[in-house]
């Protein structure tokens, strides 16, 4: 790559970066699904999992679930597309005080998801402990490969690897799992950690033994973001479901609420179907760019 190649792409992701940056005017974030992908990018996204848990925990629901992808493009997150690089860049590491930042085989940039988590525990940690100013502390368990000595700015009250060891030491304290795993756990988790008046949230959980949407085990979906065949699945607590179809120029529009949460098969059958009926099989992200 030349001189003039690599000054243009230096200018391009600095001109990108200001703008997904940018104020979002929302104290909340707004009540309908992010932006893709600024809301990964300018606290939208942040906002609106802080704002939905704690009207969660304000109306009483104490074992809550958020569920969203922690990076913009998180089936290429092994690979390290451009928007992944400067979320890891100037958001992940930057904000959770990464020592030596985000370099090419650096831990966070290889361990991006993990990290990312991390950094979303922290954005939501004040609304599950009792607000920006001040409240209980706030517990994040991770069952990730993290270094937590590499994180100097967790911005809870303590920071652990999911093990029996942690088990002991941290009780009674709000919990934030990071990716527990099955849902036959959550309950042996919460057990050990928390008890019935004691805010308890499942952050990302990456497996389901559902196959559906959300969770089994009664958990309030105070926050869930997920992508179907050809478009997405949005809710905000209190908020009804939303199915949305991403259209070939990469907007999204919303084609159908549910006060009662649906199924994934009902939801994807009607995005995808409507997404043939206009636009037949041009409107896919892959052959397209939109990553």
């Amino acid at each position: 790559m030349n001189w003039h190649s690599t000054s243009f792409l230096l200018l391009t992701v600095n001109v990108y970066i200001c703008s997904t940056n940018a104020f979002v005017p929302l104290v909340d974030g707004g009540k309908n699904m992010p932006a893709l992908y600024n809301g990964w990018m300018n606290d939208q996204i942040a906002k609106q999992a802080s704002t939905a848990v704690g009207k969660a925990i304000a109306s009483g629901v104490k074992q809550i679930e958020v569920n969203f992808p922690p990076v913009p493009n998180v089936e290429e997150a092994k690979f390290g597309t451009p928007l992944n690089q400067i979320f890891g860049t100037k958001v992940v590491a930057r904000e959770i005080g990464f020592t030596g930042g985000y370099k090419p085989g650096s831990d966070v940039s290889r361990q991006l998801i993990a990290y990312s988590n991390m950094y979303w525990a922290k954005k939501i940690a004040p609304a599950i402990g009792g607000g920006i100013m001040g409240g209980s502390k706030v517990t994040v368990l991770t069952a990730e490969a993290v270094n937590l000595k590499l994180i100097q700015n967790s911005g809870v009250g303590r920071t652990a690897s999911l093990s029996p060891r942690a088990s002991q030491e941290f009780q009674n304290e709000a919990v934030i799992v990071v990716n527990p795993g099955g849902e036959e756990q959550w309950e042996r988790i919460r057990a050990v950690h928390a008890s019935d008046d004691i805010p308890f949230v499942i952050l990302n959980n990456a497996y389901s033994t559902t196959y559906d949407l959300g969770n089994k085990r009664g958990y309030e979906e105070a926050y869930f973001l997920k992508r179907i065949s050809k478009g997405w699945v949005f809710r905000a607590f209190p908020g009804p479901w939303q199915a949305y179809l991403e259209k070939p120029d990469g907007n999204v529009e919303l084609l159908a609420s549910y006060k009662i949460k649906p199924s994934l098969k009902e939801v994807a059958t009607a995005v995808r179907e409507e997404s043939f009926k206009r636009y037949a099989m041009g409107n896919d992200r892959w052959m397209s760019g939109r990553l």
